[in-house]
């Protein structure tokens, strides 16, 4: 585990945007049973979360159609709730970053690290942004 401070940066580029930071198993559970969609960022503090990932979240967030709520967990730093966000992606193995959108608590769509280490950020915001049209009904116009 790094030191806080070391992380809080990397933590803050993804509240910033309103994502919702989830520290518990507890936190995710609650977040993930709301009814809708949920985009689940898992953040990292890996150069491909700096250069990739976190600002291809932040393009597709402008995005028309958008996840009923985001929330975030910090791999390495937050166990507990990395954890149980990982046991709602059934079917793929750990992962950081990487990100999943579930509905109703049901993954539908995942981008592993190995999705997201190969791409630019445009790339990864598109794809983020046609999973959101294809899955997310939240429109921001």
């Amino acid at each position: 585990m790094y030191p806080e401070l070391m992380v809080m940066p990397m933590r803050e580029e993804l509240t910033r945007l309103g994502i919702k930071e989830t520290r518990t198993a507890e936190d995710v559970d609650k977040a993930i049973k709301q009814p809708g969609t949920t985009m689940v960022v898992v953040n990292s503090i890996c150069g491909c979360a700096a250069g990739k990932m976190r600002p291809a979240v932040r393009a597709a967030l402008q995005n028309a159609a958008r996840p009923d709520q985001t929330i975030t967990v910090f791999a390495g730093q937050d166990r507990e709730a990395t954890d149980t966000v990982r046991s709602y992606f059934t079917g793929y193995p750990p992962s950081s970053p990487s990100i999943g959108i579930l509905q109703d608590g049901e993954l539908v769509y995942m981008m592993q690290r190995s999705d997201i280490e190969t791409s630019d950020p445009q790339t990864i915001a598109l794809k983020l942004a046609q999973a959101f049209n294809q899955f997310c009904t939240k429109s921001t116009v």
